[in-house]
């Protein structure tokens, strides 16, 4: 597909949009999504959200060179394209110690300045100083209701996924300041950069606990021992966050029972189930 300004090239990828590698008229390459639907929240949500990854300095994200603002379309948002190559000696322990870097520049309350998105579902993100309520009130509770709606939860799984919520407080850990969160860090929103450094990409971004980005690495794999070890090194984890994994799986368990039916509703219930018994 060719135009009097650039070139475009179809990419592989992308639940809800298309993904194209554009040449501008002198030779430089940027990264193009087209959104299929979204009236212009998605890449708004996912424009502010890198920036506010990158603003850490932390680990290497994509800049944002421009992103549509109109709600008839076209929904598109175009970003600096990351030239892949090999990885670095010390990409495992880069990893580990950039996520670290990230997750200590959190801002002063969980949430972020405006709601967003997990994938296609509208994810809140009021801000506030509990980790506790926000976590209960605007993430589990709003997806386990709708799941409920959809038929996706029985009787034996909405059991313990209440009285969850009612006991939340005994099973979030100690007390900790908000961190700067991917928000949906499963290992295909992380490359390899031009130089073998680890970048994100795709985030759901916002201030929350940071076991939540660990234990979302944790759940569908693809992450070493080292990337854990490091990040432990340089950031310790808290007493019991091995108990507490389960717990912080949920949320991204939900948001597939609520997008891909009662397939994961075995795999919600023994979470909730796992963290109960912790």
């Amino acid at each position: 597909m060719k135009s009097r300004s650039c070139s475009l090239e179809r990419l592989h990828g992308g639940d809800i949009g298309e993904s194209y590698r554009a040449t501008l008229s002198k030779g430089d390459l940027v990264f193009v999504k087209a959104y299929r639907s979204g009236g212009g929240a998605i890449e708004q949500s996912e424009a502010r959200g890198l920036a506010w990854l990158r603003r850490a300095n932390a680990i290497r994200v994509p800049e944002v060179i421009a992103v549509s603002d109109n709600q008839t379309g076209p929904h598109f948002l175009i970003l600096e394209h990351l030239v892949s190559s090999a990885r670095s000696p010390n990409y495992d322990e880069a990893l580990g110690r950039g996520l670290a870097k990230l997750h200590a520049a959190g801002p002063e309350h969980f949430g972020a300045e405006a709601d967003g998105y997990i994938g296609p579902l509208p994810q809140q993100n009021r801000p506030g100083d509990s980790w506790v309520d926000f976590y209960r009130t605007q993430r589990l509770g709003p997806l386990i209701e709708l799941a409920r709606s959809q038929g996706h939860l029985s009787a034996k799984a909405s059991a313990p996924l209440d009285h969850l919520l009612d006991t939340l407080e005994e099973f979030v850990g100690p007390k900790e300041p908000p961190a700067r969160l991917h928000g949906d860090l499963w290992s295909g929103n992380q490359l390899v950069g031009p130089h073998g450094e680890p970048c994100l990409i795709d985030p759901a971004a916002y201030a929350g606990h940071r076991e939540v980005d660990l234990a979302m690495m944790r759940l569908f794999g693809g992450y070493s021992a080292h990337v854990f070890d490091s990040y432990n090194e340089a950031f310790p984890l808290a007493l019991g966050h091995e108990k507490r994994v389960a717990l912080y799986q949920l949320y991204p368990l939900l948001v597939h029972l609520v997008l891909f039916g009662a397939g994961y509703e075995s795999a919600v219930l023994r979470a909730a189930q796992d963290t109960l018994a912790s």
